[in-house]
């Protein structure tokens, strides 16, 4: 009977064998361990090395660095290197410079993390919100298509009709407001390019130019941006006279839009688009723009409150009765709207790129830290210092260069605060006007190309996913040369021709 029912079962079909494929085996990335590595060990080596020495301006004035201010510069490499190579998740950088701040006794946890919810970061969740409305109402589309219909189907034509847009919105609005107004549009543009999410030259140079072009903007006028009024009450305090609306763009004009172009320039040789143009967009986009119909309710409300809010923002500068009304708050009333209105629903909220929220939380907290520790301070003076006996030219230019590094790390408003008193005692020693300090370091805190933290555009290109960190700051690095080199030029030649002071009896 055995014999016969295995007989029988033989007999049958077998089921088919289960086929394990075994999983691909991810290589252990020694790159990245190397330089979460790196991090650390330098924090610690700066954070345990002995106390480090004054630093002393000319006069003798002597500035101490505490043992939290050098807890500081230490989480401040940590923080660049993490940032730049990008060995976890930009906004967990950011967590993780309130926890070496609180673990290590560099500031008060309460300090640090409230830094994460400053005004300034309000101000980009709700700049990245105008966005969303943008999106979500249609307005993107409709506006990306327009612009596409007016400069065409060359690539490098949209690239430059992109920069433009960017570029003058941040003459009359925040640099990050202009930055979110035009990133969704970019992203409709970047579609129709056909390549989906892959990373493309095109796409790089898209997003990159407009990070860039948003700061080359805002030095042009005081709505671009709370640094200027920031520099320009400063210059006021120490020198007695201020700077009038138009004495900016006077002199800022040709440098901002010159960095545009060469913005341009340098993105279509070393960020050359693969197509140089795209077939049949004409009339794709005009088919896109019938499919959308008129105009919406949501499309019209969108539009009014943000216009609104630039409007109350630049009456600030003219209107006393405004100007005690914080921008975060202002820029807020419209997120307000767009929810209370149903423009916007939870499922927007839930959209928001947090990694680029949490990113800028970060900086701020180590911009305050830098600041309020003394950090700051201690190494603008021997920065300055170093260059009190050169060449006044080299002076100025170097006022620039550390303004310019210094804010990719912290507020542009604080790299200007801590190296303008500096500079401006050192200044008459070498002969040097007081104009001409105030107004290259203003356009090189305007333009941080180096880190995403640099500035709020920086950032939300980002979210893009078109490039890395690290591409971020190779090109930009050649870029802020550039710009060191444009503003010597302007030093010896233009400004002087627009009545600019250069020099002073010594």
């Amino acid at each position: 009977m055995a014999e016969k029912d295995i007989k029988t079962t033989q007999g049958l079909p077998q089921p088919p064998k289960e086929i394990v494929v075994a999983a691909p085996k991810i290589p252990f990335d020694w790159k990245r361990i190397l330089f979460i590595l790196l991090g650390l060990g330098l924090f610690l080596f700066v954070y345990f090395m002995p106390q480090w020495g004054d630093a002393v301006d000319p006069t003798g004035k002597a500035f101490p660095l505490s043992n939290q201010g050098k807890g500081a510069l230490a989480l401040f490499m940590l923080a660049s290197i993490w940032w730049i190579f990008e060995v976890v998740p930009i906004g967990v950088t950011a967590i993780a410079i309130g926890v070496f701040q609180a673990l290590f006794a560099i500031r008060p946890a309460k300090e640090a993390f409230k830094d994460f919810m400053d005004p300034s970061v309000m101000f980009i969740f709700a700049s990245v919100v105008v966005g969303l409305a943008f999106t979500k109402s249609g307005l993107t589309k409709r506006l990306a298509y327009k612009m596409l219909q007016v400069v065409g189907e060359k690539t490098n034509m949209i690239l430059l009709g992109a920069l433009v847009v960017t570029a003058g919105l941040a003459h009359v609005m925040a640099h990050t407001a202009a930055a979110a107004t035009v990133f969704p549009i970019l992203l409709a543009v970047n579609a129709l390019y056909g390549e989906g999410d892959k990373q493309t030259n095109f796409g790089k140079s898209l997003f990159i130019g407009m990070a860039y072009a948003a700061g080359a903007g805002s030095v042009i006028t005081f709505l671009g941006s709370a640094r200027a009024a920031a520099g320009a009450g400063m210059f006021a305090e120490f020198t007695g006279r201020t700077i009038g609306f138009f004495d900016l763009t006077k002199y800022s004009f040709i440098i901002g839009w010159g960095m545009v172009f060469l913005i341009w320039i340098y993105l279509m040789v070393f960020l050359k688009p693969e197509k140089k143009i795209i077939p049949g967009l004409k009339e794709k986009v005009g088919k896109l723009t019938k499919e959308l119909g008129p105009m919406t309710r949501d499309e019209k409300f969108v539009i009014i409150t943000v216009l609104g809010a630039i409007l109350v923002m630049s009456m600030q500068t003219f209107v006393p009765a405004l100007k005690s009304l914080d921008r975060a708050a202002i820029m807020l009333v419209s997120t307000l709207l767009f929810f209370l209105c149903k423009v916007l629903t939870v499922k927007e909220l839930e959209d928001i790129p947090w990694n680029i929220i949490l990113l800028f939380s970060g900086a701020m907290s180590i911009g305050f830290c830098l600041w309020q520790t003394g950090a700051a301070q201690w190494l603008a003076v021997n920065w300055l210092v170093m260059f009190q006996n050169a060449h006044w030219l080299v002076f100025v230019l170097s006022i620039a260069t550390f303004v310019l590094i210094m804010t990719n790390f912290i507020m542009n408003v604080a790299a200007i605060a801590i190296s303008l008193p500096v500079s401006l005692v050192i200044a008459p020693y070498l002969g040097v006007a007081p104009d001409v300090i105030f107004y290259s370091s203003l356009l090189t805190a305007g333009m941080p190309f180096l880190l995403l933290i640099g500035a709020a555009p920086n950032a939300i290109a980002y979210e893009s996913k078109q490039f890395t960190p690290g591409e971020f700051f190779r090109h930009g690095l050649l870029l802020s040369v550039g710009l060191i080199a444009i503003i010597g030029i302007a030093i010896v030649t233009m400004w002087p021709i627009l009545g600019m002071p250069i020099t002073i009896p010594k």
